[in-house]
């Protein structure tokens, strides 16, 4: 079985202050994280699509897509956690105890607000979650990296060919992510950035699926300027 979590927990600070998190703003005539769970919602492959947001945020999110797509016993809404990680683990205590879950029963996280993921990338995540146990989105880095352990002064700078930067989907066979992450320690825990890391620290591999420059992640005011002008020229 396949399923998609769409990652609505944060409340978008960087954004500026606002009344409700950037996931919620409009993109076009509609909130961002409504295109989002479209890409998926158009992919007859996802046993079950979770969207996990805050707690106060469930009524209004569940409101939305009732409100859009209608009642579909396919989308579900559900609590997030206080981190990124725990979100994740959230999504998998839930597929756990309402479904049988396998070993081949796979995972699809994805950003909420990562609205132009394209269908390649989906179905690539699929398939390489599938083969390899693990996979990231990533494109090449295009600017070059510098290091710096104190933050004034270059400790060393990457060959730009090895590094990349990451994107979502990141996708899992849900039994091997429960198992790694509950492997780590605390400390370990606290260091996760996403939970591509999670099989890294693990010393398990992540296979690396090509993204795209389109997918974009609005995070900043400006994000959301450039987001409006590839709705407007591409129609997702």
């Amino acid at each position: 079985m396949i399923f998609a979590a769409i990652l609505a927990g944060g409340m978008g600070t960087r954004m500026g202050h606002l009344e409700k998190p950037k996931q919620y703003m409009f993109l076009g005539d509609k909130p961002i994280v409504l295109h989002t769970i479209e890409k998926f919602y158009i992919n007859p492959k996802f046993e079950k699509i979770m969207v996990l947001c805050p707690k106060k945020w469930i009524k209004h999110t569940k409101d939305l897509i009732s409100k859009e797509m209608g009642e579909d016993h396919r989308i579900v809404v559900i609590e997030g956690g206080s981190t990124r990680n725990e979100t994740i683990m959230n999504s998998i205590k839930y597929v756990e105890a309402n479904y049988d879950v396998d070993e081949n029963s796979i995972i699809v996280t994805h950003d909420s607000v990562r609205p132009f993921v394209t269908h390649r990338i989906i179905e690539e995540n699929i398939k390489y979650a599938l083969e390899y146990g693990a996979c990231d989105t990533v494109v090449p880095a295009t600017d070059t990296i510098v290091q710096s352990e104190d933050g004034e002064f270059i400790e060393s700078i990457p060959n730009r060919a090895e590094i990349f930067h990451g994107q979502t989907p990141q996708s899992f066979k849900i039994l091997k992510l429960r198992e790694l992450y509950y492997n780590l320690n605390i400390a370990e825990r606290d260091i996760l950035t996403d939970a591509a890391k999670i099989f890294t620290l693990n010393h398990e591999k992540v296979y690396m699926v090509d993204g795209d420059v389109t997918n974009i992640k609005i995070t900043y005011p400006y994000d959301l300027k450039v987001a409006d002008t590839m709705l407007k020229e591409n129609k997702i």
